[in-house]
């Protein structure tokens, strides 16, 4: 019974640990994904900040020329 047990023990050990470790893979895949669909959003935003910046900036030269021809009218 010793021998068994001996022998059983071990590579329900090995067994678990080695269950465990594919598990404990699979979140870390699935957590890179995540991760790569946060980055690729962050990306997409920063490239939209970007047209919005510049949109921003003619529409402030287009006010500031309304401003200057509101001023020589008035």
């Amino acid at each position: 019974m010793g021998i068994v047990a001996a022998i059983f023990v071990p590579i329900c050990a090995a067994i678990a640990i080695i269950v465990w470790n594919y598990f404990r893979l699979q979140r870390h895949r699935a957590d890179a994904v995540a991760m790569a669909s946060y980055r690729k959003l962050a990306e997409e935003a920063v490239a939209s900040m970007t047209d919005l910046r510049s949109e921003m900036a003619k529409l402030a030269e287009h006010v500031s020329a309304v401003e200057q021809l509101m001023r020589d009218v008035g």
